[in-house]
C-alpha cells in the first residue's frame, strides 16, 4: 500500500438544496436526528427499517450477529424472496401495470415493460433454469448486453434461490472463463451479441471460446437472439431463450431463503492478478438498496423515471438500474449503447423522450458531455430532470459546475455518491434537498454509516487527509470473497487489526465535517468509474513472448479520470515496435477497457535494492511532474534519467 498523498483541492462554493416537504429526509434536522437514532441504539434502528421496508415471508428476531467478525450476519433467522419484494408485492398492490423497465436500443427501439408482464417473464426464465438444473444455491453466470433479459435472468435466480455472477459484456473469453471456473457456475446466460457504436460485438462466440477449455461444471447456456449475430449452436448445451420460455408457465411460486443466503458474486480487481469475487447475501443488500434510493435520490416511485447510465454489469447497474428501483416499485431506464452515439445529444434526446427525472451517471461521461459544447443539452428539453448523481469516481468542481449549470440549470441537486462493490450501496452521499453541497464533495456519511479518515496506526484525523475506514457494519457489506475467506480479512481488515473496514481510499475532511475522496492508495485504477487492478494489466502484458517485464500505473487524463500507462521492458532491445500488438494482447486477455493508453518502451525499471519496483516514481514520470521525491534507495539512480527521456 502506498502512501496518501494529500491534495491541494480546496473548493470553498457551497451550493443550498432547493427546499421541498416531500423529501424522504427533507432538512438537516431531520438527518441529524435519524443520525442520533442510529448513535442511540443501532440494532433498533436497523430492525426498524428492515422491517417497514422489507416484506418478510418469516419475521427475523435477531437483527446483527457479530460473534464471528468480520464476517457479520445481518437478519440472520429471517427468510424473504428478493424476486418477491421487487415484483409480486407491487402487483399485489395494484400496480402492475406501472412501467418497471423502459428499455431504448441504440436504434432507437423501444420496449415498455410492466410490473406484470415483467413477474410472468421472471417466472418463466426461473422455470426454465430449474428444468435445466438449476437449484438454490448453484452459480449462473450472466453475460449480456444492456437488455431486459438480463434484468430478467438476474430475477429468475433470485426466485429460484440461485446466485448470479454477472459478467461485463466486454470482458474477453480469457477473463469469462476465469470468471465461470472461479464461481464453478452451472448454466450460462448470454446473447448473440450486443449492439455499440452501430456495430455488433460478440457474445456467444466469446461463450464458445471461453467454454472451449475447461469449465468443465457449466452444463447449458441459454441464448438470447438480439443483434441478428450468426453464432453456432452447440448440440446438447445451447438453448434459445425465446423458444425455451414459450413452454413455460407464467407462474413459479418464490423460494423463501435465508436472510444471508449468497445472492451474487460479483468480480472486481484487486491489488493482485487474481480478480476478487465480491459476495453479497439477500436480506441486508435489498434494504439498503431501497433506503439508499429513497435517502440519496429522493426516489417517488409513483412519478420518477430513474436512468442510471452503468452497465448491468457493474455493482452501480445491479443496485441502481434493477434491484433499488425495483424493490421501491418505480420506473427504471436501461440504454444499450454508449451515451455519445450516434451525436452528443443521445443523452439528452433520452432525457426529453422518456421524461427521465433522477439521472445518475459517472464523471467520465459528465466530462466528455461537456466537452462535445453546450449546444448539445439546449436542443432538448431538459425540464423534467429534478435530481442529478454523479458515480464511479471523485468528480472535479469544473464538471460539477457544469452539470449544475448547463444541465439543472441551477434548480436540480447534485447527488455525488461514494461507495464501492463492496459496499452494495451509497456511503457518502448528500441528501438532494437537504444537504448543503460543495463541488466535488460527497459531503456527509448517509445515516447509519459511521466513517473516519485515520492515519496509518488508526488514529482520527481532523481536517487532514489519511485513510478512509468504516467503523461499524452495515447491512450491505460485502459478506467475503468467494472462496476466499483469508483474503477478504487480508484485503478489508487486517490493516487495522479488523477493527475497522478499510476501504482502501484515500480521503480529507474538512473542518466543516464535508469528506473529499483523494482516490486509490492501492495498485488499483479507476478508469472511467471503473477499477482496474494494475498486477492484472502487468500479468497479460507479461504473458506476452516479447516482454520481459513490465509495470503499470495511472495518470491523470481529462476525460477518463485516469489513464493506463505501462512501461514495458523487452526481451530484445531490437524488436520491432510492438505498441499495437501489446495493447490488442492486453484486449485478448482481459477486454478493450484494460487496453493501455500509453505504452513506454524502457531498458530497465526503477527498483529498490530489495528488488521492488518504485511505482511512485513512474506515476510521476507519467503524469509528467518533476521528481523531487528521495531516490536514495534505487539501485540504479540511471534509470531515472533513462524513463524521463520517455515521449
Amino acid at each position: 500500500m502506498s502512501e496518501v498523498i494529500s491534495t491541494a483541492l480546496e473548493e470553498n462554493r457551497t451550493f443550498t438544496p432547493p427546499t421541498t416537504h416531500a423529501a424522504s429526509i427533507p432538512n438537516m434536522d431531520a438527518y441529524h436526528a435519524l443520525c442520533k437514532r442510529f448513535a442511540d441504539d443501532f440494532d433498533s434502528t436497523w430492525r426498524d427499517l428492515a422491517n417497514e421496508h422489507l416484506e418478510w415471508r418469516k419475521p427475523f428476531t435477531r437483527t446483527l450477529n457479530r460473534e464471528n467478525a468480520p464476517f457479520f450476519r445481518w437478519f440472520e433467522d429471517g427468510s424473504l424472496n428478493l424476486s418477491e419484494n421487487c415484483l409480486d408485492r407491487h402487483v399485489r398492490a395494484g400496480l402492475g401495470e406501472r412501467t418497471a423497465i423502459l428499455w431504448e436500443g441504440e436504434a432507437g427501439e423501444v420496449r415498455k415493460i410492466s410490473y406484470a408482464a415483467l413477474l410472468a417473464d421472471v417466472c418463466r426464465a426461473a422455470n426454465s433454469m430449474r428444468q435445466l438444473g438449476v437449484e438454490a444455491g448453484d452459480r449462473v453466470v450472466i453475460y449480456m448486453p444492456m437488455i431486459p433479459e438480463a434484468a430478467i435472468a438476474m430475477l429468475a435466480c433470485t426466485r429460484i434461490g440461485a446466485v448470479h455472477s454477472v459478467v461485463f459484456g466486454a470482458f474477453s473469453p480469457q477473463a469469462l472463463r476465469d470468471r465461470i471456473e472461479d464461481a464453478g457456475a452451472k448454466l450460462v446466460v448470454t446473447a448473440d451479441g450486443g449492439s455499440r457504436r452501430g456495430s455488433i460485438y460478440p457474445l456467444k462466440s466469446n461463450v464458445d471460446l471461453a467454454l472451449s477449455e475447461g469449465c468443465r461444471s457449466i452444463t447449458h447456456v441459454l441464448v438470447v437472439a438480439h443483434a441478428g449475430n450468426k453464432t453456432e449452436t452447440i448440440a446438447g448445451r445451447d438453448i434459445d431463450w425465446h423458444q425455451a420460455l414459450r413452454v413455460q408457465a407464467s407462474t413459479c411460486e418464490p423460494l423463501a431463503v435465508e436472510s444471508e443466503q449468497p445472492l451474487f458474486i460479483l468480480y472486481t480487481s484487486g491489488s493482485t492478478g487474481k480478480p476478487k469475487g465480491i459476495l453479497h447475501s439477500t436480506a441486508g443488500y435489498l434494504l439498503w438498496a431501497r433506503l439508499t434510493m429513497l435517502w440519496s435520490f429522493d426516489f417517488k416511485p409513483q412519478q420518477d423515471v430513474f436512468w442510471c447510465t452503468a452497465d448491468i454489469g457493474w455493482i452501480t447497474g445491479h443496485t441502481y438500474t434493477l434491484y433499488g428501483p425495483l424493490c421501491c416499485g418505480g420506473t427504471t431506464l436501461m440504454y444499450e449503447g454508449v451515451p455519445t452515439y450516434p451525436d452528443a445529444g443521445r443523452v439528452w434526446k433520452i432525457c426529453e423522450a422518456h421524461k427521465v427525472s433522477i439521472l445518475y451517471t459517472a464523471p467520465t461521461a459528465i466530462r466528455a458531455l461537456k466537452k462535445a459544447g453546450d449546444a448539445w443539452p439546449e436542443k432538448y428539453d431538459l425540464s423534467s430532470l429534478r435530481v442529478l448523481g454523479t458515480v464511479g469516481e471523485p468528480i472535479n468542481p469544473e464538471a460539477w459546475i457544469w452539470y449544475h449549470q448547463v444541465i439543472g440549470k441551477q434548480r436540480c441537486p447534485i447527488v455525488d455518491t461514494w461507495w464501492q462493490t463492496e459496499t452494495g450501496g451509497h456511503m457518502i452521499a448528500p441528501l438532494p434537498f437537504a444537504t448543503p453541497t460543495k463541488p466535488g464533495s460527497a459531503t456527509f456519511p448517509l445515516p447509519g454509516i459511521d466513517i473516519a479518515v485515520v492515519d496509518k496506526h488508526g488514529k482520527t484525523i481532523r481536517d487532514g487527509g489519511g485513510l478512509l475506514v468504516i467503523k461499524q457494519p452495515w447491512p450491505s457489506m460485502l459478506r467475503g470473497i468467494w472462496n476466499d475467506n483469508q483474503r477478504y480479512i487480508d484485503t478489508y481488515w487486517r490493516t487495522f487489526n479488523n477493527r475497522y473496514y478499510f476501504a482502501g481510499d484515500g480521503a480529507r475532511i474538512d473542518r466543516e465535517g464535508y469528506c473529499w475522496i483523494m482516490g486509490r492508495v492501492d495498485d488499483v485504477l479507476n478508469v472511467s468509474g471503473h477499477r482496474l487492478g494494475t498486477m492484472e494489466i502487468e500479468s497479460a502484458l507479461a504473458s506476452h513472448t516479447s516482454v520481459a517485464e513490465a509495470a503499470v500505473v495511472g495518470r491523470p487524463d481529462e476525460i477518463k479520470g485516469e489513464a493506463i500507462c505501462a512501461f514495458v521492458v523487452l526481451k530484445r532491445a531490437d524488436s520491432e515496435n510492438l505498441t499495437l500488438p501489446l495493447r490488442a494482447h492486453v484486449t485478448q486477455a482481459i477486454g478493450a477497457i484494460a487496453k493501455p493508453d500509453d505504452i513506454h518502451f524502457v531498458e530497465s525499471l526503477p527498483k529498490t535494492r530489495s528488488g521492488k519496483i518504485m511505482r511512485r516514481l513512474l506515476r510521476d514520470i507519467a503524469a509528467g511532474r518533476e521528481i523531487t521525491q528521495d531516490i536514495s534507495t534505487l539501485e540504479d539512480q540511471a534509470v531515472i534519467r533513462q524513463l524521463q527521456k520517455q515521449p
